[in-house]
């Protein structure tokens, strides 16, 4: 697949240099749908394999006429609705997109410094009077949690045609669900302390690392952002040119001399762990195995949209155009939810864009594949999911019940790195400046209202969280005595429901725990009180997120200490509410 080069996935160098290190703790104190309806729209008819096996025949285009529109973006199986709306590398006769007037064109590109540039030469050509640029890029798509680097490196480029000439985010094809992920030993999942000391081969400054450091962050574990270095207390990294040399490195079991930041001595180290992309984890997996998904965008399933950007001003100029290609790919995205063919005709359209792999492969890891390792562990594969017009009512926050998953995920990853590096994203654009949710309103309000519903998480009432990801003291102050948030608890409050939202495929344990003032039953009431408080909150602020089974309450009263009460610092430390995310049981 896709995503080759150390800035894809959005993190630009010019912004971003060390992403999040050890203090990312101190910023997160991160049904299936029905089928479609009888009514919509059959899958446009274009010559494609019946079976994945067989070879794709490309269609002549079909709209040849219309302005042709371009769109960059990398092989990613988020992608499967656009693939199925387009038919082939430019819209196909019968395809959604014709239908929708839309000669879309699509072409893969991997590096995210070509895609700005690419977006900046369109820009230019609009400012230098062409309706329509003959060059550069109409749209590109990248994801969510990378985002806020990649425009501020971009638009501050692009505010200098004019502030007309932004780029913004106008929708989202789909999501990464489980194939991004961060991989390393089993002993790892079941003790997340055990992997200090440990050394991992990835992107560095990646949206895979993303997930790393968030987990770090959620377990409050240090990270070293210096490879060349090893500290024996923290998460140690090997810089991997790409996604499938991360797995490489692993597989051949590289090794390096590292300078202990403890001893000052050189000591050889090898790669234990990896965060990686799929086919990368397959390689991991058929090749050496030994390694397990420790997390994935599996259970961080808001944290990866794919976002579709394009030009404020020639948007504004080509509303129809803009919204007619939105309505086609969400069009696709039902159709692919359906499964069955349309997958099919997806994954083969998508080996011939991308001209990568075959259909079979696209097809087999659309979504999450359990199979054993060259060692015999199970391991989970693969894993994304396509958008429809809900899907994006809801990722957007535009659906009664829901929060603007796209602005905390922009702004959560964006506020870790400029916590940590000010000096080089000294600011980022607010999320409401570089995101336009009106085409897909214009879409909600008109004809095209959601056919199918958005893909939730759902949890069943008798799950019990078994697996752990992470486990994290929360100082959310409460009135003395009672169970009343405090004015002072509301940032806390705020950035702990960003952390869950973007964590929203894993299921949420509350612990409510007091200091020993009072007596034992009225401490046990009060951490009862407060940890439902908590849960409460969290319903009330996005029940779509928060259904009543994700969130379980638990009171440990005075019981479990982790401080002495003899003193006022030990007291406030043991008022906390510890929240602990994790998965069911198989």
């Amino acid at each position: 697949m896709a995503r080759l080069t150390p800035l894809s996935k959005g993190l630009i160098s010019v912004v971003v240099i060390g992403a999040v290190v050890a203090g990312v703790a101190a910023n997160w104190n991160k049904i299936a749908p029905p089928a479609p309806s009888k009514s919509a729209t059959v899958p446009p008819a274009v010559s494609l394999p019946d079976s994945p096996g067989e070879p794709f025949v490309a269609a002549p285009a079909g709209c040849a006429s219309l302005p042709e529109v371009r769109f960059y973006l990398w092989a990613w199986n988020a992608q499967m609705g656009i693939m199925h709306a387009t038919g082939g590398k430019q819209a196909v006769a019968d395809s959604a997109m014709c239908k929708n007037g839309v000669n879309l064109k699509l072409i893969r590109e991997d590096n995210t410094d070509q895609m700005q540039s690419l977006m900046m030469s369109f820009a230019e050509g609009l400012k230098g009077g062409q309706a329509n640029p003959d060059k550069g890029a109409h749209f590109i798509a990248i994801m969510g949690d990378g985002s806020a680097m990649f425009l501020k490196g971009l638009n501050d480029r692009l505010s200098k045609l004019g502030p007309d000439y932004m780029a913004v985010v106008v929708g989202s094809a789909g999501y990464s669900r489980g194939e991004d992920k961060f991989m390393g030993p089993p002993g790892w999942k079941q003790n997340p302390q055990s992997a200090k000391g440990g050394l991992v081969a990835g992107v560095l400054r990646d949206g895979d690392w993303n997930i790393a450091l968030k987990w770090l962050g959620d377990n409050k574990i240090a990270n070293n952002p210096d490879e060349k270095s090893w500290d024996p207390d923290a998460l140690n990294w090997v810089a991997a040119s790409d996604y499938i040399d991360a797995g490489q490195k692993y597989v051949s079991g590289f090794c390096a001399d590292l300078k202990n930041t403890k001893t000052g001595q050189k000591e050889k180290k090898c790669v234990q762990g990896v965060v990686t992309w799929t086919p990368g984890d397959v390689t991991v997996a058929e090749q050496k195995g030994g390694l397990v998904s420790i997390v994935s965008t599996k259970e961080y399933r808001s944290q990866m949209p794919n976002v579709i950007i394009g030009n404020k001003k020639w948007m504004a100029a080509n509303r129809k155009l803009v919204t007619g290609m939105l309505a086609a790919i969400f069009e696709g995205g039902d159709q692919v939810k359906a499964g069955g063919l349309a997958l099919q005709k997806a994954a083969g359209i998508s080996a011939h864009v991308y001209a990568e792999k075959d259909a079979a492969y696209w097809a087999k890891y659309f979504n999450i594949v359990v199979q054993k390792d060259k060692q015999g562990l199970e391991v989970e594969l693969g894993g994304s999911s396509v958008n429809n017009l809900a899907d994006n009512l809801q990722l957007f926050g535009l659906t009664p019940g829901s929060v603007n998953l796209f602005a905390a995920t922009y702004s959560v990853f964006a506020n870790v790195v400029k916590s940590q590096y000010p000096e080089l994203l000294g600011s980022f654009y607010p999320a409401d400046q570089i995101s336009d949710t009106s085409y897909v309103k214009e879409l909600s309000e008109g004809g095209s209202a959601p056919k199918t519903a958005a893909d939730l998480p759902t949890f069943k009432p008798e799950a019990k969280l078994e697996q752990v990801i992470s486990r994290k003291s929360w100082d959310i102050q409460f009135q003395s005595g009672s169970a009343q948030f405090t004015p002072a608890a509301a940032e806390q409050m705020k950035t702990l429901l960003n952390d869950l939202v973007i964590a929203s495929g894993a299921l949420v344990e509350i612990h409510g725990h007091t200091d020993n003032q009072g007596t034992i039953d009225g401490n046990m009431k009060l951490s009862e009180d407060r940890a439902f408080a908590v849960k409460k909150w969290l319903e009330q602020q996005s029940p779509s997120n928060f259904p009543e089974s994700r969130t379980k309450v638990f009171a440990h009263g005075q019981s479990q200490p982790v401080a002495p009460n003899s003193t006022p610092d030990g007291k406030a430390k043991n008022r906390r509410v510890e929240i602990v995310i994790g998965t069911a049981g198989k």
